[in-house]
């Protein structure tokens, strides 16, 4: 079924869609497969994927319709075809007709279908999506497809895309090709008021679409609130894989200790840890929560040096996280933006920008680094990797704020530069880039030009 804000949406560009064009024009190309929490907007992108680049489009939806995932069961694609082409009436023609198969999780085995489709009918452009994928199919014991099926992980809109969904095309293209015309202090603080609108109205689909038709905050705190009664209610769903009341306690919980590293006993300290490490691992399968996990950073890849004993928890999507905590009025009348809910906002903010210039192939991963010692503790807020560099990244207060962490950090892998995220302007000054907020999502085109611009 067609989101109800599609009409609203349908000219906003999301980074996706040229990922789907790619993949429409590849030769080369196989099944594709849509994961991600609900919401978020695969069906949506999808629907109009398919009614902008092809003739013809046959959908079903193996939740709604259970009745059509039997025909599943063959694994033989012609056979399958044929099915549809019945239920659906319309024909399916290799080339010119997008098959999509939504809320593929409802029938594991129809996975199993997708390298069929690949191995004999690679000509026809096949792609499907599912919620809970991850959760459901982790439960059976299912083992996905190697080498047969291409995975896309999709996120919330980022904060470029809630701009070209409000209308703001030439902020961001100049945020792209531009970034020296934001030093002047009026287009700086233009940029920051619309990350504070970001943080309100955050990135799920459906919140942005109300905001760019109505502008009313309240009208968009009453659909974030649904939206996560709709998370709620998926629980019933996770009731044979863990105690049920544990997962609602993790995810009102862990939302709060987003920024430090996460403690089992603050959700529950009469329960025990293992019970909580499984409903956290649920709700992480879900998509609802994402781990930050602990690096030494001792070399690359990033994720060959990590301690997953220890990680922080980072939620979905901003927006729910500040209705979640009910941060709004702080939002709306607090200046210094790290000073909202002690910098954990900023730094949901910043984390849900890196993991959206990931690549979109990639399962979502970040990493922090920490040094716990008596006398000389440290912690950095995010490690990533940019070529051959290790780039440590603060979250700091505005045009202030003490960098001792990251100076350490440097001095202790003989790294050249490192990078704050904060309220203040753009500014390369050895060792040190700073970037604003607003300027998180081109973070490695900076990094790339910091040795010519310092």
């Amino acid at each position: 079924m067609v989101p109800f804000y599609f009409a609203e949406l349908q000219a906003v560009k999301r980074s996706i869609d040229t990922v789907l064009r790619s993949w429409r024009n590849d030769s080369r190309r196989k099944p594709l497969l849509i994961r991600g929490a609900r919401q978020v907007g695969k069906s949506w992108s999808v629907n109009r994927f398919g009614k902008q680049e092809f003739p013809d489009m046959a959908v079903i939806n193996l939740e709604s319709e259970p009745q059509v995932a039997e025909i599943f069961k063959s694994m033989k694609p012609r056979e399958i075809l044929n099915k549809i082409e019945i239920l659906t009436g319309q024909g399916i023609v290799p080339g010119k007709t997008l098959l999509f198969i939504d809320e593929i999780q409802a029938f594991p085995k129809a996975v199993s279908a997708l390298r069929y489709f690949y191995e004999q009918m690679p000509e026809l452009h096949v792609l499907a999506a599912g919620s809970l994928l991850e959760l459901t199919l982790n439960a059976s014991g299912f083992s996905m497809p190697v080498g047969r099926i291409q995975y896309l992980y999709m996120k919330p809109m980022s904060f470029e895309e809630f701009l070209l969904a409000q209308g703001q095309e030439i902020a961001v293209e100049a945020l792209k090709h531009d970034q020296n015309s934001f030093t002047d202090p009026v287009v700086h603080d233009a940029l920051l008021t619309w990350v504070r609108q970001y943080l309100l109205i955050g990135g799920m689909p459906e919140v942005v679409a109300e905001y760019r038709k109505s502008g009313n905050y309240e009208r968009c705190r009453q659909i974030q609130t649904s939206l996560l009664q709709t998370y709620r209610d998926d629980f019933n769903k996770y009731v044979k894989f863990g105690r049920l009341e544990n997962v609602g306690k993790v995810f009102q919980s862990a939302v709060q200790q987003v920024g430090n590293k996460f403690k089992y006993t603050r959700v529950d300290p009469d329960e025990l840890s293992r019970n909580i490490k499984n409903a956290l691992e649920l709700l992480v399968l879900a998509g609802v929560y994402h781990k930050v996990i602990k690096s030494s950073a001792d070399g690359l890849p990033l994720g060959a040096h990590i301690n997953e004993r220890f990680f922080k928890a980072l939620f979905l999507d901003v927006g729910l996280m500040q209705n979640l905590c009910g941060l709004a009025t702080d939002i709306i009348r607090e200046k210094d933006l790290m000073a909202i809910y002690q910098g954990a906002l900023m730094e949901q903010f910043v984390g849900q920008e890196l993991i959206a210039c990931q690549d979109s192939f990639d399962r979502p991963a970040l990493y922090y680094w920490a040094r716990e010692a008596r006398n000389s503790s440290a912690e950095i807020d995010y490690v990533c990797q940019y070529g051959t560099d290790l780039v440590p990244i603060e979250v700091k207060a505005g045009k202030t704020g003490r960098l001792k962490s990251l100076h350490q950090f440097l001095e202790e892998k003989q790294q050249a530069w490192g990078i704050k995220i904060s309220a203040a302007p753009l500014q390369y000054e050895k060792p040190v880039l700073s970037i604003p907020f607003y300027m998180v999502n081109h973070w490695q085109t900076l990094w790339e030009a910091r040795e010519n611009t310092s």
